[in-house]
This record gives C-alpha cells, structure tokens and sequence, in this order.
C-alpha cells in the first residue's frame, strides 16, 4: 500500500497524537469568502504540546487556531472560528489578504456525552473509521453540523449531493447546515518510461501529493539506483496497467519516444478513465504517432486527449524544468480540465 506524503496525512498526526497520550485537535476550513488563502476542507492538527501539521490558511491565522485548539482540549468543546478582514481579530492576527474563512476546532475524544446538541468533541471511533477507509485508498466523507453536532461518515452512494463533490473533490457546508469533508484516496501518476526526466517528474508529483508508479521493462534503465524508493514494475506497459487498473484519479505520462514501449501504454490509456495523458516527444514525432493510432482503429476523439509535445510551454529546458511543466499541465487538466 502507497503511504501518504506527510503533509496530506492531517488524521493520521492527530490520531497519533492521541493515542500517545499528548492529546489532539483537529481544526477544519468549513466555509470561505474572497481571497482566502486554503480552500474548504483544509486541515490542520494540533497536538496538546503544540505541535503542528497541515494548515488552515497562509500562516495568517495557526497562530490563534493553536489558541483555541489548546483551550477545546481543556473544556472538551467543539468550536467554530470565523477570521475575516473586516473583523479586528483578522489584522490582530495577520489576515490581512481579504478573505474571510471559518474554521472548525474539534478536540480528539474530548468532551463526550455531554448531552444531544452538546459541542462535544470529535469521537475517536470516528476518527479510527476515517483513518482506515483513507488507508485502504477507499473514498470516504466526514459531515458535522455545527449547530447539532451530530457527526455521520458518508460513503459514495449513499448520498446524491455528497456523490457530486466525490467527484469534484470538494468539501463544503450542504444547505441542511452540514459541513461534509470529502477524503478521495491520493492522486496516481504512472510514468512510462525510466529516463532522466522521470527522475525530476517523480520527485515532484510526490510533492504534489501524487502515489506514483513507474513502469519500464528495461531493467538496467528502472532501477533501484537511479529511482530510490520509487514503485517500479518491468512488466510491458500495457499489461503493467491492466493490473493498476487506473481511473479517474489517474494521470499517465510516457516518456520513452519509443513506439514499442509508448504505443502500448497510449492504447491502453485511452480506453482507460484517466484525466491525464501525456506523450514527450516533438510534433513530428505525435504526427506520426497519430497516424498510428488511426490505423489502430482510435477515433480523433480519443486521440485529441493525448497531451503532446507533454507540458505546458513555459520553454522548459532541463529535465526538472520539464518536470514542472508536465506537473503544472496536470494540475490544469485535473482543476480545469
């Protein structure tokens, strides 16, 4: 199983946290307005020594969160913040960018049975349910009402309005009051192809969050040395992707510019889900790619989904330049696409 990069693994601190005795808070982004700097469903986890992991805006409000969080693990009380240019608390606290956000405080297995409606604290039965569904990479959303607080995970299925922000990866407050906090499983990015771009192009769609794989069935060109701690599968492309099964949360790039390795994941990818394809190589080369892919049977729909020459035209140049543009491409297709 992937692990998730530290900085996404906000439940998993805080459980840690309170399993070691220290105590933990969970803060949550549940609404904003103009320019705030983090969007719904930010987190940030504050354990009882004031240890910090996540955020829940630029840096401009931690510092009063971690106020709150310590006092919610004294009087076992949820709370909602509410930070705003307009509110002297905001420049108090350095909120000075023009947005306004609200932010949910719950202290981990604080403040229960308190009575119904009481702003007791997040159960840890709830958190432990939370934890393992993101471990098993299986689509999973957390709703409070903060004027209740009755808490209920939700799951793809179960709900028509919640299954639409799975599918927009979007957390925020329903009209019956509710704030639904949607947690996908992690991104994918499977590389084709074990060259040196691959090297940079790793490296940062992990910073980006991304479970990455890389396949080549060249073993002196994927190997442990040149890709440390990377997946790497040798098996041929397009039966490497038969068993990862990609979907809609998969982004596939080749990189090989050889025909007999990028060509079979290319066929595969696009009959596959994924929201991303990208192909390195010169127009000349996608031209003549094309005219194979038309002799395949591909319909100029299917084709028109391959990103090529691969990146934006930023006029990269280095093989981490080019990185960045392929990732800055992704993250187009993924948020705009």
């Amino acid at each position: 199983m992937e692990q998730r990069a530290e900085h996404d693994s906000i439940p998993e601190c805080a459980l840690g946290w309170h399993r070691a005795g220290k105590g933990a808070v969970l803060a949550t982004v549940i609404e904003t307005w103009g320019s705030a700097p983090r969007q719904a469903g930010s987190q940030l986890a504050i354990s009882g020594e004031g240890q910090m992991m996540g955020s829940v805006s630029g840096g401009c409000v931690e510092g009063a969160v971690v106020t709150e969080a310590l006092a919610a693990l004294g009087d076992g009380r949820s709370r909602v913040l509410t930070f705003g240019v307009s509110d002297e608390t905001a420049f108090a606290v350095g909120l000075a960018c023009g947005g306004t956000i609200r932010v949910l405080v719950e202290p981990v297995g604080q403040g229960q049975g308190q009575g119904q409606g009481a702003p007791s604290g997040l159960p840890v039965a709830l958190l432990e349910e939370l934890v393992a569904e993101r471990a098993a990479r299986r689509a999973v959303a957390l709703a409070v009402n903060p004027e209740t607080w009755a808490r209920q995970v939700i799951r793809p299925g179960q709900e028509a309005g919640v299954d639409a922000r799975f599918r927009a990866d979007r957390s925020g407050m329903e009209e019956d009051g509710r704030f639904v906090a949607i947690h996908n499983p992690p991104l994918r990015l499977v590389v084709v192809g074990a060259v040196h771009i691959a090297q940079a192009l790793l490296t940062v769609a992990r910073t980006c969050g991304y479970d990455c794989t890389l396949i080549d069935p060249r073993s002196a060109f994927g190997s442990a040395e040149r890709f440390p701690g990377e997946t790497i599968l040798e098996d041929w492309p397009d039966e490497a992707l038969e068993a990862l099964a990609p979907d809609a949360r998969t982004a596939i790039v080749t990189l090989t510019h050889d025909p007999k390795l990028d060509d079979p994941a290319i066929r595969f990818a696009l009959r596959a889900p994924v929201f991303y394809l990208g192909c390195l190589g010169s127009t000349r080369t996608h031209a003549k790619r094309v005219e194979r892919l038309r002799g395949a049977g591909f319909t100029e729909a299917e084709i028109a989904r391959i990103h090529a020459p691969v990146g934006l035209d930023i006029g990269a140049k280095t093989p981490a330049e080019i990185a960045v543009s392929v990732m800055a491409q992704v993250t187009l297709a993924l948020r705009k696409g």
